[in-house]
This record gives C-alpha cells, structure tokens and sequence, in this order.
C-alpha cells in the first residue's frame, strides 16, 4: 500500500535511507543486498503521530533525551516513524524548557523520529480547558510565542481562535512556518471560517474541547465539519468519540481530511494506576485516563489501533484508511512526498502488517529498529 495504491508481485528498494524505486516482481540480483520477504503480509508507509504527550510514565514536560528515546522505541514497536512531541499548558519557563530538550535531542538510531512539537495550549478558551489547568490558561502573549518560534521546533500550535491576541498569534505561526490547529475552543462558525480564511488549516480532536453542533447555529464543531480547508484530527478509541460519529465524522470530512492521532499520555503502555505529572493528576482504569473530576484526559490509545478501529467503526477498507495515519498527516504537515509514501525519493519509513493488521516489522530510514518480538539494531 502506497498507501491509496495497492500494488502485488513487486519489490520495494532502499539505498541510503531512501526510498529508491518500486520494481515488478524480485530482480535477479536481489542477493546481492539485504532482502527481507515480507511473506504475502502488507507493506505500508510508516505510521505518523502528531499530537501525542508520551508514553511509559514519560510526559513531553519532564521528559529527558533518553526518556524521547524510550517513548520513540516504545511508538516505533506500534508502527510509529515520525511523530510531534505535545506539550500542555504550563508555565512560561516550563514550556521552553520542554522546547529546549526536544530541540536539542539527537535523533534516535532505534526508534521513531521527533518531527518537532506540537504546542497544545496555553492560548485556549478556559470553557473549554478539557484536562488543562485553568490557573495556567492566558491570553497570547507575543513575548512569550516569540521565543517559540525563535527556536524553531514548534510545527503545530493549537489555539483558540476566538481569544484576545489569537489573530496576531496566527500571523506570527504562520510567518514562521508553524501550522495551526483550532481546539479548546468555543468559537462560532463565522469564527471558524475567518480563522481558515487566515491560513489555519488543522483542528484539535475535533468534538473534543470544543463548542459543540446546533442546527441553527453551527458553531465550533460545524465550521470545522463544514469548511473543507480544515483537517481534522480525531481519536478514534470509541471512547473520545462514539463509533458511529468517527463514521460520521469521516463521511462529512472524507478520508483525505481526517487524521488520526492518539493524543496519548504517559500511562500508555502501563497497567491502570493513578498517574501524576506537572501538578496534574489522573486516574487510569479500564485503560480510560480520567482527571479526579470524572473528565477525559487525553488517551492510552497507540496509532496502529487506532486504524484498526477506524476500520472496525467506518467499514472502510485498510488502504482507504490507512492515509488518515500516514499521507494525509504528512501532507497537513507540508511533509508531503518525503514522509506517509511508499515512492521514490521518500523517507524509508516502513511498515509490514501481517493480515490480522499487527506491526510484524518497522523500518526507519531504511533501518530495522523493530522486529515482532525483538528489536534489532
């Protein structure tokens, strides 16, 4: 799977990290190089997570270089080859010390790549904060998103776009290349399409956060159903959103503009506990975080369940949507052609999926980092 392609009796060749070209049946030479039999199983485009905070007990605000190690070998085992590391609201400080680690962590040779960070706040509309801490909420302050930019890590930044100072943020993001999601945000539909009319051109869990759906006044979630500019990002868990919506949601959006994320938290990949990070608490159970007032915080979901769920609650078939977790990010990202397709020239970000659609093999830059049961170096 290309992945909208589907494509028998080939092979596909890697040199020096690229994709080289894609060739009808095995070539007669094919011994003289590493050969890996993909046994009648799926070839794929690796997996792309952008907007995730972490994963075994490690959270993007406290995380070390090797705690990004950890969780990139953790995501690479979950078909996971790139991926934006997602920050909370926070101090000011706080949030550029988590800028400065991600920016100054070398890549892993065994794990998922960092793409960057996706910012999640603090510029949100407190009456819609989800699990974000409503004493650490403000307005956008030029001084602070400044320095952001100033660093040049930050790719995505969620906002609400109804706030004071949003409009200035928008400009400032997209002068500096940094993309925009709408999320924790009770704006109106005339606000929703002013902010596409901007250059905004992503949304943050779309349902989640955000004001909801009336048949007179269509509100935050209609404008971004309705305006096919918007991307929309969703966590298909059937627990953020009811499998039958996720049909709905894709049917109204379509495949080529829907993205699944996980929106994961350090409890993912650990058993149910209670959980606590950078003052804020959470309980897990049932694999369900939930802050001590009963409301979801974030998720335990990995991606490579997320698109056998999609598949489970649209109907849809796995290359219709498997680009919802490979090319449709990469191209909301501007990462089109070089990350979520099998071509030449692309990134030799790989995956084989056996037909029960579990990661059997990942392969990032054409390097094995994960082999079903044990890694390889």
């Amino acid at each position: 799977m290309t992945p909208q392609e589907l494509i028998t009796g080939s092979t596909l060749c890697i040199e020096d990290h690229k994709i080289a070209e894609i060739l009808t049946g095995v070539p007669d030479d094919a011994m003289q190089d590493q050969v890996i039999d993909a046994m009648g199983d799926w070839v794929a485009p690796g997996l792309i997570d952008i907007h995730v905070h972490g994963a075994l007990g490690i959270d993007t605000m406290q995380a070390t270089h090797e705690d990004i190690h950890t969780i990139a070998r953790y995501f690479a085992s979950h078909g996971v080859t790139s991926y934006l590391l997602t920050t909370w609201s926070a101090e000011e400080e706080k949030i550029l010390g988590a800028l400065k680690t991600v920016k100054s962590c070398p890549q892993p040779a065994d794990g998922a790549q960092h793409m960057g960070v996706h910012v999640e706040g603090p510029y949100l509309n407190p009456d819609h904060r989800g699990a974000q801490r409503m004493d650490l909420i403000r307005k956008p302050d030029p001084e602070e998103y400044g320095k952001w930019f100033a660093m040049d890590v930050v790719k995505l930044a969620t906002i609400a776009p109804e706030m004071e100072g949003s409009k200035e943020f928008i400009q400032a993001a997209i002068k500096n290349r940094v993309e925009i999601a709408i999320g924790h945000s009770g704006a109106s539909y005339e606000e929703v399409v002013e902010a596409a009319d901007q250059g905004v051109r992503q949304v943050t869990h779309m349902f989640n956060g955000m004001a909801g759906l009336h048949h007179r006044a269509p509100g935050t979630l209609g404008g971004c159903l309705a305006d096919d500019r918007l991307f929309a990002q969703i966590i298909c868990d059937g627990v953020h959103i009811h499998p039958q919506m996720v049909k709905m949601a894709v049917r109204a959006k379509t495949p080529d503009r829907t993205i699944l994320i996980t929106d994961a938290i350090c409890g993912t990949g650990l058993p149910d506990g209670e959980y606590q990070f950078d003052g804020q608490e959470m309980k897990v159970v049932d694999g369900i975080p939930r802050t001590p007032e009963g409301g979801l915080s974030g998720s335990t979901l990995t991606l490579d369940r997320a698109v056998k769920n999609s598949m489970e609650f649209t109907g849809l078939p796995i290359n219709e949507v498997l680009p919802m977790a490979t090319a449709v990010p990469a191209k909301a990202m501007g990462w089109e052609g070089r990350k979520g397709t099998l071509s030449p020239g692309a990134d030799a970000d790989i995956i084989i999926l056996d037909n029960a659609y579990q990661v059997r093999l990942t392969i990032i830059g054409g390097r094995v980092v994960y082999l079903k049961d044990h890694t390889q170096n």
